[in-house]
């Protein structure tokens, strides 16, 4: 049976603004609710080798090694400066296009995984988080590691499909508005670029 503790811990863990949540929701905004659920689902598709490397202890590794580390630790912040200037240049995900322009399922799926997968910090996270709610009496530790995860996994793309949903809800009343739309783009690339400072100073 899953604690009240494992669960809130992890509504907060998953509602807390992050680079998952951003890329959703301005693929809500830019492209509808379809987009945004495909970009939860691709979000949450990247949490998957940080729940693996948890699970086979590979992110003790990350804790471990500095270089290691600080490798993962900076293709995520280019990754992240990579998606601020293609926001500011109208190419990335707060891009208002025509149906036969806008990115593939596909292509949105991948940049999601990308977001997450290219954090460190979440294997390492997850090495700590897990353990915490599995009993050391308990005949089958790792089914029950792989419980939790699919339980994160599923509330990560829940509650990522609502912030979507809800800015796509928004979209009619911002791509009327072209100023409202210029200072959104600008506010999403100054906010993967705060991301992308924040996980350039994380620490092991």
């Amino acid at each position: 049976m899953l604690s009240p503790e494992f669960l809130i811990t992890c509504l907060v863990v998953v509602a807390s603004p992050g680079t998952g949540v951003l890329y959703t929701v301005a693929a809500g905004l830019s492209r509808g609710p379809r987009a945004s659920t495909i970009a939860a689902f691709g979000s949450t598709l990247g949490i998957v080798p940080h729940m693996a490397a948890a699970i086979l202890g590979l992110a003790a590794l990350l804790h471990a090694s500095a270089v290691a580390f600080e490798t993962f630790k900076y293709l995520g912040v280019a990754y992240l400066l990579y998606m601020a200037w293609q926001t500011l240049g109208e190419r990335g995900p707060l891009s208002v296009e025509k149906d036969n322009s806008a990115p593939s399922a596909l292509q949105t799926t991948i940049t999601g995984i990308l977001i997450n997968i290219l954090n460190p910090k979440l294997s390492i996270f997850f090495l700590a988080f897990l353990p915490q709610f599995v009993s050391a009496d308990d005949p089958h530790p790792l089914l029950r590691m792989i419980e939790l995860s699919a339980v994160f996994m599923l509330m990560t793309f829940v509650v990522f499909a609502i912030y979507g949903l809800f800015a796509a809800w928004l979209r009619d009343h911002v791509i009327t508005r072209p100023r409202v739309l210029t200072w959104m783009r600008r506010s999403f690339a100054a906010a993967f670029v705060a991301l992308g400072a924040k996980l350039a100073f994380a620490q092991r």
